[in-house]
């Protein structure tokens, strides 16, 4: 009798099999989106970062198909897979508690320049993603070994598993990216997967009463989430306002003193600022207020009428035109992220009447409509990198078809100090379809301005259009680019960025190793 009931209780742990599969196959996905989120406020999101966490989570899923081969040869047992997938489930359920102080020693090292301290924690981050990954591999060749009854339907079976495990994947794709994440957050759903993996191997487990024990890991996954650290990560500088991971990224909203300021992913960059004392911020935005000066010599002051900004972010460049030129310049602020939108209207005083606020990828956009503009400004940073398609000739050549005759557009590029090899690039690629092309440092912020002509401009003829500014905000601005000598005639013509190689993220990785190494670009 008591036999017959173990039979049946051993019966009902096989069928759980199949949905384990399954189940591996969806959290080992789920497991990949969440490395990225939980890597993206510290290292962010680059191809090369994409590339090293894809690439590696490959080498551990080959690891485990090859370690899980053996074990099923040697203990073809139920409770031994079950085992190992409760451990896999614990893992995976406090990689978010783990890794929270490895990202916060990284965030050190991007303050202190220090390249071991960096690339140390990024490995560690990702070597603590190797072990419950390691151990998902291990379930469909260790699932085919149990499943397996003879030689003649081994192919049904082994292709039943691994039918289930890429269906797991594919659900294991579309939940976090498209209702996971944006919902609950990145630690949530890391610690969802978890739980569900443990609570089918506990289930899988309960014949075999000894094992009963690996009950505790759920327990020990829910108090982690319990005592995890509310924040994601404490701002560099000044008091954290508001953060929240979208589905583009990670968002901070940072009060020092009367500043307001947008920082986004890695936190290495200000995105927006927002002064209760002052209009003018001295960053990359006050210079964007004197594009319209970059045109043949004009009788009277140049006001342009219209301005799209690709890039809107929390709004300092709209609002500083408003400023300076009033609700008669109309202004459409192009942004790929509505939760930045919302905090540039929450933190950012984002209200002007005159500001139309736009949810669109900034190509996409500039593509499928026909509006044409005066100004069109690029600040599509996601720091530090600019993305690739906002950086080629091809787009460059779109921008200037919404230019009226005599427009101007103008992007903003950062730089060290002494390497301008990005300001370079964009500025040779712009020389390929602008008539003429600007530069303008600016001196407080690590960033060089490109104004791109509609017409031949002279350097005379954009001083004598900067002395007849007479709106104050812009004004000042003008008079600091004539007093300080900082404008001039851009001298590249290197390589151009087509849409086809466009090698900005790998040039900008370059200009960061040499300016933490301390290396001459």
């Amino acid at each position: 009798m008591g036999g017959g009931a173990t039979q049946l209780t051993t019966l009902a742990s096989r069928r759980l099999l199949l949905p384990l599969v399954f189940i591996s196959g969806m959290a080992s996905l789920g497991v990949e989106f969440g490395a990225s989120r939980l890597l993206a406020p510290y290292f962010g999101t680059s191809l090369y970062v994409w590339g090293v966490l894809i690439g590696l989570i490959l080498i551990y899923l080959s690891a485990g198909y090859v370690i899980g081969g053996r074990l099923a040869d040697r203990h073809p047992r139920e409770e031994v897979l079950y085992q190992i997938t409760a451990w896999a489930g614990l893992w995976i359920g406090i990689i978010p508690l783990v890794s929270y102080p490895i990202l916060l020693i990284s965030q050190q090292g991007f303050k202190e320049l220090s390249v071991g301290l960096v690339a140390g924690t990024l490995f560690a981050v990702v070597i603590l993603f190797a072990a419950p990954v390691v151990l998902l591999g291990c379930v469909s060749p260790f699932a085919i070994r149990l499943l397996l009854r003879d030689v003649e339907t081994g192919g049904n079976t082994a292709g039943r598993v691994y039918a289930l495990s890429t269906a797991g994947s594919i659900l294991g794709t579309f939940l976090p990216v498209f209702w996971f994440i944006p919902t609950f957050g990145t630690r949530p759903t890391l610690e969802g997967f978890g739980l569900v993996l443990v609570a089918v191997s506990v289930l899988g487990l309960w014949p075999w009463p000894r094992r009963r024990f690996y009950a505790a890991f759920a327990a020990a996954v829910i108090l982690a989430w319990i005592f995890l650290p509310s924040g994601i990560k404490p701002p560099q500088v000044g008091r954290l306002v508001y953060e929240k991971e979208s589905a583009y990224g990670y968002i901070q909203v940072v009060q020092d003193g009367t500043r307001t300021e947008l920082i986004l992913n890695e936190g290495e960059a200000i995105h927006s600022i927002y002064d209760t004392s002052s209009l003018l911020t001295g960053g990359p935005w006050d210079y964007m207020l004197i594009a319209d000066s970059f045109r043949p010599a004009q009788a009277s002051e140049p006001r342009p009428a219209d301005v799209a900004i690709l890039g809107l972010a929390g709004g300092t460049a709209a609002r500083q035109y408003t400023a300076a030129y009033g609700t008669g310049v109309q202004i459409t602020g192009v942004e790929i992220d509505p939760d930045i939108v919302d905090v540039a209207h929450r933190y950012f005083h984002l209200d002007e009447p005159n500001v139309h606020a736009v949810v669109a990828d900034a190509r996409y956009w500039v593509d499928t409509q026909a509006a044409r503009y005066d100004v069109v400004v690029m600040d599509a940073y996601r720091q530090p990198y600019i993305p690739f398609h906002l950086t080629t000739r091809e787009f460059f050549s779109e921008v200037r078809d919404h230019l009226r005759p005599g427009g101007v557009a103008v992007v903003n590029a950062g730089r060290t100090a002494s390497d301008y090899r990005l300001v370079d690039a964009i500025a040779s690629t712009m020389a390929a379809v602008y008539s003429t092309v600007f530069l303008v440092d600016v001196p407080a912020f690590n960033n060089t301005l490109i104004y791109g002509t509609t017409e031949p401009v002279t350097l005379q003829d954009v001083e004598h259009n900067l002395r007849l500014v007479s709106e104050p905000v812009a004004q000042d601005v003008a008079v600091s680019v004539l007093s300080e000598g900082r404008l001039r005639v851009s001298p590249y013509h290197d390589q151009v960025f087509t849409d086809d190689l466009a090698p900005v993220e790998r040039l900008i990785d370059e200009i960061i190793f040499s300016y933490v190494t301390g290396r001459p670009g």
